[in-house]
């Protein structure tokens, strides 16, 4: 059995022997939301692909850390644009925290819909203003860091000629850099137009501030993730996780910070989910093109044909390499739900399969296939299709066309068992999934009688049917496609 895993490593290039810094034990950290709207689909893909990250790192037998920030402050991209959290509160006249809290309970509600697991510890930026005001004393001291107006920035100029290369991680130069940064406004309190903020002097109007040596003001963005993956994992940690729009500048300013800071790269396996798309398009509220995870549950929504059940979109969203960029589509998804039916219906007949005293296939080598799938840099698609392989037997031998024994049967079992719901966490899905298609089926079944009805100009059945429905909250639609249900 292959047991070499091998990560693709985004700051070599390459895929990599994954070996851990301590044997046995894994620290991951994966940059969280900013908590300022409800979770997009991006971001839950981005999450779900880490989710299995750590399940399979589990069940290699590690142990794991897995640390998720919650960003509550301080995200403020570039200098011209306000806090989003403040700039959330401040138009809708509410306290920041109010919108925090809303916004983080929308994001594990999310979570635990689409059975993510959640990680070990979940830091918040506000709960670590303390240690993000320490650490830029580091820097400052240290030479690679200075005081502009009552902000400090980080020298990105000497950093690159002293320390390291500023860019390693995204493939950038620094000439290139300074060539292309925009005029910002605060760009005259730098030294060098690319510096980064590690600390912000507050504006009167600006509703989130904390004391510091500097005035009262609020910590940079990148700032936040050096101090709490350093404090929970160590100066040094095996995997640093995020989405692809991450990598510049936000993990690049984060290795400067922490080499800086403790003269050792913070990270030896940085990783990237890559972007969801829409109907072959990028994903975006001023056009139109867009979901919400809930949106997509409940079937409320303009450019889906009917609800998806969060098992189905997970099923959907593994069927692609986490490096890879995925389309999402009505089309997409009904195939997904029928291929996601009929894996758990083999998977639910094969306890029950008969045995007899040969098997008729190799099944350590199925079984292997497995592991080689995720192996290689956490294959989810190779072992999806390795799983229909592994169904496409169970149904053979229902079938009375091939064998297999006892002994076999309870291998091949604890296999598909382990890598469809521990691994993959198809595991909660499955239990929902009779309940959910018999209740789709049953709304169904109302709506073809309301169709009839209409057909038989019976309008007193067919609002009757509309109506008895619509106490229970469900919405019925009538369109070109025919008619499709929401919640409301």
């Amino acid at each position: 059995m292959n047991k070499d895993l091998k990560i693709y490593n985004s700051l070599t290039g390459q895929k990599e022997i994954f070996k851990p810094l301590v044997p046995g034990y894994v620290g991951m950290y994966v940059c969280g939301p900013t908590v300022y709207s409800n979770v997009h689909l991006g971001n839950v893909r981005t999450f779900m692909s880490f989710d299995v990250i750590y399940r399979y790192l589990k069940f290699l037998g590690y142990k794991v850390r897995y640390v998720r920030n919650i960003t509550d402050a301080g995200h403020l991209e570039d200098d011209s644009q306000e806090d989003k959290i403040s700039k959330k509160a401040r138009l809708e006249k509410l306290e920041p925290m109010e919108i925090v809290q809303e916004y983080t309970i929308d994001f594990h509600k999310v979570l635990d819909l689409i059975n993510n697991q959640p990680p070990n510890i979940e830091p918040t930026a506000t709960g670590h203003i303390i240690e993000q005001i320490e650490t830029t004393k580091e820097i400052l001291n240290k030479g690679y860091a200075y005081e502009s107006n009552g902000s400090i920035y980080f020298d990105v100029v000497k950093y690159n000629n002293e320390i390291d290369k500023y860019g390693k991680l995204s493939g950038r130069n620094i000439e290139e850099m300074i060539a292309n940064t925009r005029d910002l406004e605060g760009q005259d309190e730098k030294r060098n137009p690319q510096d980064f903020a590690l600390w912000k002097k507050a504006k009167p109007q600006h509703i989130m501030r904390w004391p510091s040596p500097w005035g009262n003001g609020f910590p940079g963005w990148h700032m936040e993730c050096t101090v709490m993956s350093t404090k929970y994992l160590g100066e040094q940690f095996d995997i640093h996780g995020g989405g692809m729009d991450l990598k510049f500048p936000h993990h690049e300013c984060e290795i400067a910070q922490g080499k800086t800071a403790n003269g050792i790269d913070p990270v030896k396996y940085w990783m990237h989910a890559n972007m969801l798309t829409l109907n072959g398009k990028k994903m975006s509220k001023s056009t139109g093109n867009h979901l919400l995870p809930n949106e997509i549950f409940s079937g409320n929504n303009q450019l889906l044909s009917k609800a998806y059940s969060p098992a189905v979109v997970r099923f959907f969203m593994l069927q692609a390499h986490y490096r890879n960029m995925l389309d999402l589509s009505d089309e997409a998804l009904q195939a997904a739900e029928k291929a996601y039916k009929r894996l758990m219906e083999a998977i639910k007949i094969l306890p029950n399969l008969s045995v007899s005293g040969t098997t008729s296939f190799d099944v350590d080598a199925l079984i292997d296939s497995f592991y080689t799938a995720m192996n290689d840099d956490f294959n989810t698609p190779v072992l999806i299709a390795n799983l229909f392989e592994a169904a496409r037997h169970i149904n053979l031998i229902k079938d009375g066309k091939e064998n297999i024994t006892q002994v076999d049967k309870d291998k091949l079992q604890k296999a598909v068992n382990g890598f469809a719901f521990d691994v993959l966490g198809l595991h909660k899905a499955q239990q929902e999934t009779g309940n959910n298609q018999a209740f789709d089926k049953t709304i169904r079944f109302l709506i073809d009688i309301r169709n009839q009805a209409r057909t038989d100009k019976n309008w007193a059945l067919s609002d009757k049917v509309r109506d008895e429905l619509a106490k229970f909250g469900i919405q019925l639609k009538d369109g070109k496609n025919g008619t499709t249900y929401s919640f409301k």
